[in-house]
């Protein structure tokens, strides 16, 4: 099967007007991995035609951010994207996703962007549910599917859709591991191997919460084990409602960690049952 690449929006437009059916769109930034991947293979198994977004988009970099660093793979992201069937790859440059500079006119994510990761890094999701309506409206998908990692980007975009009346079902993959526990992510690349070693303490942290049955207990036994390893600087440890509101006495919860493993900035999170 052939893996059409188009650059401009009316490349895209051409190309879309011509796939019939239902259309998925995995939106990614590039440096591409096994997590990707996985949202294109759950892609492919519930809609006929799969469209993968690259661009690295500036407007969710802080000022002291990896933008310029931030990896830029792209031939073997679309070995990849051919790899797992996908029909077609929008890779637009910075000018053609923003013909006119940087908007003047942006999406607030509101309260629930402004904790958490939004707290850490201020103005980040402003900048994502901008440029993810932008793609909305141009791939004209009728699903998306984004992974759990990055919960609270998930969360965001699926409130983004039905508060906006966007047409699109959102949906959430779960995480992609290395065996030894370590979510998958762009960034790892940029750990050295002991700071590698030392970032499992965020997914054990993590397992250990979610053993527990109480709040307490939970935030407890995690944040044991990441203040037992020296190389990780938390940035923060939570517990949350599955909405990222208040965590409940009973039922479904989130755990939610980030932290700093040399100069690598890493988030994980994990389903927790409380009260048994």
């Amino acid at each position: 099967m052939t893996t059409e690449l188009v650059h401009t929006r009316a490349e895209l437009a051409a190309a879309r007007k011509i796939l019939p059916g239902r259309v998925a769109v995995v939106m990614t930034m590039g440096a591409l991995h096994e997590g990707h991947r996985e949202l294109m293979r759950v892609a492919r198994a519930n809609a006929d035609h799969v469209l993968v977004t690259i661009f690295v988009n500036p407007l969710q970099f802080g000022p002291n951010e990896d933008f310029d660093k931030y990896p830029r793979t792209l031939e073997s992201d679309l070995e990849a994207c051919r790899a797992e069937g996908v029909d077609l790859v929008f890779a637009p440059s910075r000018d053609e996703m923003y013909p006119h500079g940087t908007p003047s006119v942006t999406l607030a994510a509101g309260p629930l962007g402004t904790i958490l990761e939004g707290a850490s890094r201020p103005g980040h999701f402003d900048g994502m549910l901008t440029v993810v309506a932008k793609l909305f409206l141009l791939t004209r998908a009728d699903l998306a599917f984004f992974g759990e990692k990055d919960y609270q980007q998930l969360t965001l975009v699926q409130q983004m859709a039905r508060d906006l009346e966007i047409p699109v079902e959102v949906r959430g993959v779960p995480t992609v591991r290395e065996t030894d526990g370590l979510a998958l992510s762009s960034r790892n690349r940029y750990l050295s191997p002991a700071e590698r070693e030392a970032a499992l303490a965020l997914s054990q942290a993590l397992r250990e919460g979610a053993a527990q049955s109480d709040a307490e207990g939970a935030l407890a036994a995690a944040g044991k084990i990441l203040a037992a390893e020296d190389g990780v600087r938390v940035d923060y440890l939570a517990l949350t409602g599955t909405d990222l509101g208040p965590a409940p006495v009973t039922g479904p919860a989130r755990m939610l960690v980030a932290a700093r493993v040399g100069t690598t900035r890493l988030i994980d999170n994990i389903a927790v049952q409380l009260g048994g």
